[in-house]
């Protein structure tokens, strides 16, 4: 078994799609990033890479690099699992929380479940999403930023 914990940060800004968890969700801002800046999906990516040992998102996909310009985080995601599944590990859960003022994920935390079950090969009860509000403290109380942390549990796949 092997846990990993990832965290990402992204500036909100208007004129960008606002993407978290592989799920286009409406807003008057959106994440500023290389790629499409989806803060969830990163922080797992961090996370996955991390309980391996594997170095983290930066390394395996530069923002200096024109292959991942405006690329859809769920590539990503996919990616880092097959990296993961190279290693011979598979995914038992995943905990997330975001950290964001506005706007209300509740309602889309079904979908964004799907999105990640799927590329992740685990089903929607093994990835809990939460998110918190910061009392309008801070960047991302004034709508600045957001936040994303992640925690995974990792386990050898038998026979591997």
């Amino acid at each position: 078994m092997r846990i990993g914990s990832g965290v990402d940060f992204h500036q909100l800004v208007e004129g960008r799609d606002l993407w978290i968890g592989g799920v286009k969700i409406p807003h008057t801002k959106g994440a500023l990033g290389h790629s499409d800046a989806d803060v969830l999906l990163h922080a797992i990516c961090d996370a996955l890479l991390g309980a391996l040992c594997l170095g983290d998102i930066g390394v395996h996909f530069p923002d200096t690099s024109g292959e991942f310009k405006n690329i859809d985080s769920k590539i990503l995601l996919k990616r880092t699992y097959d990296l993961i599944t190279k290693e011979g590990y598979q995914v038992v859960n995943i905990d997330t929380t975001l950290c964001l003022q506005a706007p209300k994920i509740k309602p889309f935390v079904p979908q964004m479940q799907q999105a990640i079950a799927s590329i992740l090969n685990i089903t929607i009860k093994d990835i809990s999403i939460k998110a918190t509000t910061t009392e309008t403290m801070g960047f991302v109380g004034r709508e600045e930023g957001l936040v994303a942390y992640a925690t995974v549990l990792l386990e050898k796949i038998k026979g591997i």
